[in-house]
């Protein structure tokens, strides 16, 4: 019999896949559908900041054949919604992760407290937006300033903080300093900073140039560095990076990750793909003989 419970630190999913911030993660009435028509695992919200964001102008997103690329610009109620939201919630044994995104250490723990507050059962620190400046990639590049930010977040929470790294040469290096500052988990990666040119109009299509790349092209990126944080950090890791198949997530347990997030395929297949996915991820499982997610997780490296 398949066993897909998972553990990350403290939180409990009865499935190993989440559903990444960024896609129906904004209102509780999208986070109570997903929770009701799904087997997912755990939410993680839309992230949430200090202040209201209107987002970016329109065009917002520009599909190419590499993938999505979109800038909407941390659009948001701002963080003081989070008490509406997460008290509306049906939570059915899925945990609730609040994602964060701040400016400052200060702003990071204070969004956090609110969060515990009100309900959330996990925070996870947003250090990877590659396309706000000031409130993402900037901090996650910076390893000194990612421990300072988990140790001052980690020393007012009794719930796990997970934190979210972005695509840079020092991803690794973060991530030790986030370990070593107290995060219970890490996830990765980002979508990919990426630019896309009209060539009839002969400019940028986004309002804001720059936007994150997400899908099946950063999907192997992604796998390296999940395979590459494995190797240094202790700490679980959480997955995402252009997952549209069971076979996808199960190269990310492979790879080391004890859990997968999932976001664009959904605005493409419709909330059916996290039930084919969990699906697809049973019937390997049972075929190859493997009884539970533990067993597969790390299973590339041969040792």
């Amino acid at each position: 019999m398949v066993n897909l419970k998972v553990s990350i630190s403290k939180l409990k999913l009865k499935t190993p896949i989440l559903l990444a911030s960024g896609v129906l993660g904004s209102s509780y009435s999208t986070i109570n559908r997903v929770i009701r028509e799904t087997r997912i695992g755990a939410i993680v919200t839309k992230s949430f900041t200090w202040e209201p964001r209107v987002g970016y102008n329109t065009p917002i997103v520009a599909y190419t054949k590499a993938g999505i690329v979109n800038a909407v610009g941390l659009t948001n109620p701002g963080y003081r919604a989070l008490k509406e939201i997460l008290g509306n919630i049906v939570k059915n044994d899925v945990p609730i992760v609040v994602s964060i995104a701040a400016s400052t250490s200060k702003e990071y723990a204070e969004i956090a407290s609110f969060a515990e507050e009100n309900g959330a059962d996990a925070v996870e620190l947003n250090l990877s937006c590659p396309h706000v400046k000031g409130h993402g990639l900037e901090i996650g590049q910076d390893p000194e300033y990612v421990g300072k930010i988990v140790h001052e977040v980690r020393s007012v929470l009794k719930i796990p903080v997970i934190v979210k790294l972005g695509l840079t040469d020092r991803i690794v290096d973060s991530a030790l300093k986030a370990e070593k500052a107290g995060a219970d988990a890490v996830s990765a990666i980002n979508s990919i900073r990426s630019v896309v040119i009209d060539v009839y109009a002969r400019k940028p299509i986004l309002s804001n140039i720059y936007g994150g790349l997400s899908g099946p092209a950063i999907h192997p990126i992604a796998v390296r560095v999940v395979f590459d944080l494995y190797k240094n950090i202790e700490i679980p890791i959480i997955g995402i990076g252009g997952v549209t198949d069971w076979v996808d997530a199960v190269e990310f347990f492979l790879a080391g990750a004890s859990a997968v997030a999932i976001a664009s395929v959904i605005a493409i297949k419709g909330l059916k793909v996290i039930d084919e996915i969990i699906k697809g991820i049973e019937e390997y499982m049972d075929k190859e003989g493997f009884q539970k997610i533990s067993e597969l997780v790390g299973l590339a490296h041969g040792n």
